[in-house]
């Protein structure tokens, strides 16, 4: 059996083998092909070998302290990691548009950094998955949070992207600081850091302590949904998805928001061993999901920024994610249910922001209006970004459909069907707000003729990815059995 604790170690070498091949194997050297190879080699790890339980040579180590190496950890791993070789990918395609905003002596000097960044926020990322004790809760966050900072305002001569630098660093210190406050108040009456650990103390201490725990609990919820974008602690993420990169706005969205939703699973799995803590909590994430949703969805519909509407968008799904999230004691469905919506969410995202990733590099717009014509200057990608809209839309006959009829269900079966009511007026209105850009692609004219001009890897990548969505879309079992849903 393959000792889990390697996994990150691996990623995290692998991170610093690109810094020292930007520093002494050359510039002009394609390094992504580094990265690629490595995590392509750890996902096929993570899929073919067992990296569940303790080995028992391990057992006795201080680390299995604050890591738990879990079924539900290694699905949210292999997103990670998947999210992480596909922006990488997007990247090479957004060379072009990153060395105009990016100050350097040398025409390559910079790009070796903006492809070895990502690879440092998947070992938090999978790092967060594996978290079972509040410091290493913290720590992995902070990994993930400072990188990204960075490589939101990568392109310094683009003061678009150095306010979303300026505003995420900003509100993220300050989500930060709520969530350390609340791990604080957990830990003043709990005298423990250890989720589990907490949760064997929590029905004792419940009942004198009541309040403080409900406040500590409140405020690491807080903390857990300013990092998965819900409302109303969402108003950095259209500034800062339309100042990033477009590949670092998608393992903004993606890789995040999974890494997010466990940690939040673990902390409420926690929190609901006290039955106060339990009716609060739940109730407080249905109000949550349900502002989510509204906001999302009718935040979206007069955007004319393709990033911004995209942006929204993910404030939609993190609602449609909170909705089972709030049903998780309530249904035995709600995990595979979650891990499937972010299985299917990373494949509809990527493709999105593939396609938007070349629309940019060849227009030097992220506007809607860049996709004017779309059909007719590159059919392929026309073709392919209808495929992610729809699948985002949740359109029959795409995995998108899927995911959101398995979130559906553990809502419906926990009786909560104001918010399943909420949740269905949202699907109406994505369907209305991605409209918006098929109409640009098929029904408007282009403000320039020039035809896109896509490489063979760009090809092959958006052929597999609107291949598993509409094959997923037809025959969803494969990843069903693979998030353990039967």
């Amino acid at each position: 059996m393959f000792n889990a604790l390697y996994l990150e170690l691996f990623v995290v070498l692998l991170g610093v083998l690109m810094l020292l091949a930007e520093s002494f194997i050359g510039r002009h050297t394609n390094r992504v092909y580094i990265a690629l190879g490595g995590a392509v080699g750890l996902l096929v790890v993570l899929f073919l070998t067992s990296v569940s339980g303790v080995p028992p040579e391990a057992a006795s180590w201080p680390a299995w302290n604050f890591y738990s190496p879990d079924p539900q950890a290694k699905i949210f791993k292999q997103i990670a990691l998947a999210i992480t070789i596909l922006v990488l990918l997007m990247a090479s395609d957004f060379i072009p548009v990153l060395t105009k905003f990016l100050p350097a002596e040398h025409p390559n000097a910079g790009i070796g950094e903006f492809f070895a960044l990502p690879v440092f926020i998947c070992a938090g990322l999978m790092w967060m998955a594996s978290a079972v004790h509040f410091l290493m809760i913290f720590v992995a966050i902070e990994l993930v949070t400072i990188t990204f900072y960075i490589l939101v305002a990568y392109q310094r001569r683009n003061l678009l992207s150095l306010e979303a630098g300026v505003k995420y660093l900003i509100l993220g210190a300050l989500s930060t600081g709520i969530l350390v406050y609340g791990i604080t108040w957990i830990y003043g009456v709990t005298g423990s850091f250890h989720l589990e650990t907490i949760a064997l103390r929590l029905p004792d201490v419940a009942e004198g302590d009541g309040k403080a725990l409900l406040f500590g609990f409140g405020l690491v919820l807080i903390g857990i949904l300013f990092k998965v974008g819900a409302a109303p602690f969402h108003i950095w993420i259209p500034d800062v998805y339309q100042g990033a990169a477009a590949p670092v706005t998608a393992l903004l969205s993606v890789g995040s928001k999974a890494a997010g939703v466990i940690v939040l699973l673990r902390v409420l799995e926690c929190g609901f061993a006290s039955p106060m803590l339990r009716a609060e909590l739940a109730t407080a994430l249905q109000w949550f999901a349900a502002l989510t949703l509204l906001v999302g969805n009718l935040a979206a519909l007069p955007q004319s920024n393709a990033k911004r509407l995209l942006a929204y968008s993910s404030i939609a799904h993190a609602g449609f994610v909170l909705m089972a999230v709030a049903s998780v004691f309530g249904s035995e469905l709600t995990g595979p249910a979650i891990a499937f919506y972010l299985g299917a969410y990373l494949l509809m995202t990527a493709l999105a922001f593939h396609v938007l990733t070349l629309v940019t590099a060849s227009t030097g717009s992220d506007e809607i209006s860049a996709f004017n014509g779309l059909s007719s200057r590159s059919p392929f990608l026309a073709f392919a970004m209808t495929v992610a809209l729809l699948s985002l839309a949740g359109v029959p006959l795409t995995v998108g459909f899927f995911g959101k009829l398995l979130v559906f269900i553990p809502a419906i079966q926990a009786g909560m069907l104001p918010l399943v009511i909420i949740g269905a007026l949202g699907v109406a209105a994505g369907l209305y707000y991605y409209l918006k850009i098929l109409r640009a692609m098929f029904w408007l004219l282009p403000e320039e003729g020039s035809h896109i001009k896509i490489g063979k890897v760009s090809i092959a990548v958006l052929s597999v990815l609107a291949t598993l969505i509409l094959g997923l879309g037809v025959l969803p079992l494969p990843l069903m059995g693979l998030v353990g849903y039967y």
